[in-house]
């Protein structure tokens, strides 16, 4: 798990953590400020998180993108494997 922070967002990446991502997400949410902005990016869309920020008085936007990267193996069967990459900036309400 990548964390980045600048004075107002703080960037976490989970795509390269082991288990589920929630108590990361939580944690970072309780540290940010009134001012502050999560940009969380997942491998998934974090649907059931969403319930969670409006409960906790946020709000989020959310955008989908894929990347793409070289898939192993050999010579053949080289080519480019996309993955869909979540975007979501979570905000105060």
């Amino acid at each position: 798990m990548a964390t980045n922070s600048t004075a107002s967002e703080t960037i976490l990446d989970v795509r390269e953590i082991d288990g589920p991502p929630f108590d990361d997400i939580v944690a970072a949410l309780e540290e940010l400020p009134a001012d502050g902005r999560l940009h969380l990016i997942a491998p998934f869309e974090p649907k059931p998180l969403y319930e969670v920020l409006e409960t906790r008085g946020f709000e989020h936007k959310v955008e989908r993108s894929e990347t793409s990267e070289g898939a192993s193996g050999d010579a053949a069967s080289r080519e480019t494997e996309r993955r869909d990459v979540w975007h979501v900036v979570i905000e105060h309400a």
